[in-house]
């Protein structure tokens, strides 16, 4: 789940917000039903046709080649506009909304409602029963170009794939943190040790460490060697609910943040946007290339400058992503790994050395 603002930090530490949001929707998403939508419906506006369009574009060319069975996962999508929601590629829409037809430009039937979700929302979660994304407009969700929005829209679609695991939603129940909690708010409230001192210093140096064992020229061997220590070291630092917390909160949002690097990384290189979306305001001085290094600055920025009881669940956005390019250098098979290792990275630093 991401709200996106225009600073990367500003951007994480919303991510709060955005849950109490998402923890009401999951409870009305259901129940929600206007059949009072002004006739005729209203069009889905060209701007946020063509950046969907995009998406699903960008997302259609990467296919499998960053995840195994991305490119089958559905593509679900409530965009808020204004003060209606635009439902795409979304195979139940909701009763009370009205058909706009086929669209082909977004190669989906488009039904449209008078709004309930908030207008800078972007989030991952079930509604008619299926993981969909909600997105606002970029405008909405003050996306510092077009390009940077196209690309956090598929950190939520890694979403979609993860929700898409066998058992998911069981697998997750099963972890035993909700402690009567069924509203999923856990997943933003859980008791984490954030202000425990040993925990602060365990983690502080853990994400010295980690931002060390990435810097090119760092002696790779060595630094990824003393990483490993202090990784272990805040492992043991933590009691076994809030491992898991952690581990589950790194595997989840931690390589969603981590995909979102990744799909910009890849457009950069393999990837010609449509003419209509270079043409779009904020594009000329946003490169898929340009959205990559601002997005790894940002992780190692975040590494260095966030505290543990500051800026609570969110260090582990940043902490996750690093970890997972961590592990595209010593291990470059993790990824093979990652859906049969539900909610840890843990087995892939288990009994490891690093790469010569």
């Amino acid at each position: 789940m991401t709200w996106h603002e225009t600073s990367p930090m500003r951007r994480t530490r919303l991510h709060l917000a955005a849950g109490v949001v998402l923890a009401s929707a999951w409870l009305q998403a259901a129940s929600v039903a206007d059949t009072n939508h002004p006739n005729p419906p209203p069009a889905l506006p060209d701007g946020d046709r063509i950046r969907l369009a995009e998406a699903y574009r960008l997302a259609a060319e990467i296919g499998d080649s960053l995840w195994p069975g991305w490119g089958r996962v559905p593509f679900a999508t409530v965009l808020v506009a204004g003060e209606n929601e635009y439902f795409v590629r979304h195979p139940h829409p909701p009763a009370g909304a009205a058909s706009l037809g086929r669209d082909d430009l977004l190669g989906s039937d488009v039904f449209v409602r008078p709004r309930t979700f908030s207008p800078g929302f972007l989030a991952t979660f079930p509604v008619e029963g299926i993981s969909t994304v909600v997105v606002g407009t970029a405008e909405a969700t003050a996306s510092k170009s077009p390009t940077d929005w196209v690309v956090t829209l598929l950190h939520e679609h890694f979403h979609q794939l993860q929700e898409a695991q066998p058992g998911f939603y069981e697998k997750t129940a099963a972890l035993g943190l909700a402690r009567g909690d069924t509203t999923g708010m856990w997943m933003l409230n859980f008791p984490f040790a954030y202000d425990a001192a040993p925990v602060q210093a365990a983690y502080a140096a853990a994400a010295a460490a980690l931002r060390k064992a990435l810097e090119p020229g760092s002696g790779a061997n060595s630094a990824v060697s003393a990483y490993r220590e202090r990784r272990a070291a805040l492992r043991a630092a933590i009691s076994a609910d809030d491992r898991r917390y952690m581990d589950f909160q790194l595997w989840k949002e931690g390589v969603a943040r981590y995909t979102q690097l990744r799909v910009a990384r890849w457009a950069a290189e393999h990837y010609r946007p449509a003419a209509a979306f270079r043409a779009l305001p904020g594009y000329k001085h946003a490169s898929f290339d340009a959205v990559a290094r601002d997005l790894e600055a940002a992780i190692s920025k975040e590494l260095a400058g966030q505290k543990l009881a500051e800026a609570k669940r969110v260090v582990f956005y940043p902490y996750g992503a690093a970890e997972a390019l961590l592990l595209d250098r010593t291990h470059p098979s993790w990824r093979e790994r990652y859906f049969d290792d539900l909610f840890t990275l843990d087995p892939a630093f288990e009994n490891k050395s690093p790469s010569k």
